[in-house]
């Protein structure tokens, strides 16, 4: 139950695939098709950060269509110890390649004319980010915020207090009306958030 992302520009097709959480073969043709039907190029393979349900499909998109693959410095212990968190919950997990580069705050890419600013998110894991595109008013929040809910803070690198100083100093400066694509559940608003989370008391 996590939400993978796939984000293009129509023109050029660009696409950047984030967090791709197939977990088994019928989920990565599910992907592979939805890619082949759009005609997508896929330019970037993205982590918002890397506990094992965000990171599953890593080494199928990488291996498929040779993207750029960003991912959390911070993050990278949780990267190299992905089939060692798998086994504590009986899964098996593929091995990830090693990013290509390491996401950083205020960072952008460009897919054809989509442009997009990282936002350093910590608390859910230490080195987590979510994906900011003004100009759409979207942004994907990864395991930080959830529609009324945040990331558990029980895991490797968690921390309550850094995560709530996260989405309060850098989601909930956001627009009202920015549209959220969380890593599981469905799509919120941050001022739906602002009013209605309970984790939050503004």
């Amino acid at each position: 139950m996590e939400n993978t992302y796939v984000i293009w520009d129509d023109e050029t097709k660009e696409t950047a695939v984030i967090d791709p959480g197939c977990h088994d073969t019928n989920e990565e043709i599910e992907l592979e098709k939805f890619i082949d039907r759009n005609n997508l190029k896929i330019k970037y393979l993205i982590n918002t950060h890397c506990h094992i349900d965000h990171v599953f499909g890593n080494a199928f998109v990488k291996e498929k269509y040779s993207p750029i693959f960003l991912a959390p410095e911070e993050d990278k212990f949780l990267l190299h110890n992905a089939v060692e968190q798998g086994k504590m919950f009986a899964i098996d997990v593929k091995p990830s390649p090693e990013p290509d580069d390491f996401i950083y705050d205020g960072m952008s890419i460009k897919l054809g004319n989509i442009k997009n600013e990282f936002l350093f998110t910590p608390g859910h894991t230490p080195g987590e980010y979510c994906i900011y595109f003004e100009e759409d008013k979207i942004c994907i929040t990864g395991d930080v915020l959830f529609r009324e809910g945040i990331g558990r803070t029980d895991l490797w690198g968690g921390d309550t207090n850094t995560l709530l100083n996260s989405i309060r100093t850098r989601l909930f400066t956001l627009p009202d009306d920015v549209v959220i694509y969380p890593g599981h559940g469905e799509e919120s608003t941050i001022g739906h958030e602002k009013t209605n989370n309970p984790f939050l008391d503004l």
